[in-house]
């Protein structure tokens, strides 16, 4: 899918990120709050050269499957959606991120129900779903905003500084 933007309420739109991003997309990421939510590969401290390094690994993908958050015209986060194969192929998750000066305003919440959208019209999923680390109650608000119901708990499934941590999945199936 060639540069499609996905638009939404209040300014928010789901689009392409593209080399000039790198700046902000870095001071965005740098910041251990975020890290503390997701997997370890996502680098901490993060610097200009892994920003450079994701969106250049953005740029082919088809279909498009990562995408920068912008609220009333600033990049403010990034939301993806991954593609499963073999027989989960009609699967996908997703995984999102927001600067921490923009928490709170209802973002991640639209960026969701766009992403979803997208999801389900555009790629032909049944069904999507998302794993939350235990502590991370905004984030589980914000799937339960967009219909996601908890499928489950996976006991100590998460390692992440040196703790271990319970995993909360939500899905969504596609409505018939």
């Amino acid at each position: 899918m060639e540069n499609k933007n996905l638009t939404g309420f209040n300014m928010i739109k789901l689009r392409q990120l593209e080399i000039d991003d790198k700046t902000k997309l870095a001071e965005l990421a740098d910041n251990i709050k975020i890290w503390q939510n997701l997997r370890d590969y996502f680098p901490h401290p993060y610097k200009i050269s892994d920003a450079e390094f994701f969106i250049n690994l953005t740029k082919d993908e088809d279909p498009k499957q990562n995408f920068g958050i912008e609220y009333q015209g600033e990049l403010c986060g990034v939301i993806g959606i991954i593609l499963q194969k073999d027989v989960y192929r009609k699967s996908a998750e997703i995984g999102y991120w927001l600067g921490e000066q923009f928490w709170g305003k209802g973002i991640v919440s639209k960026a969701v129900g766009l992403i979803v959208t997208y999801g389900f019209k555009d790629l032909q999923l049944e069904r999507i779903y998302s794993a939350v680390f235990e502590n991370n109650i905004a984030s589980m608000k914000v799937l339960e905003k967009n219909g996601f119901q908890k499928e489950g708990i996976f006991k100590k499934a998460v390692f992440k500084e040196g703790k271990l941590m319970d995993e909360h999945r939500y899905y969504l199936l596609k409505e018939k």
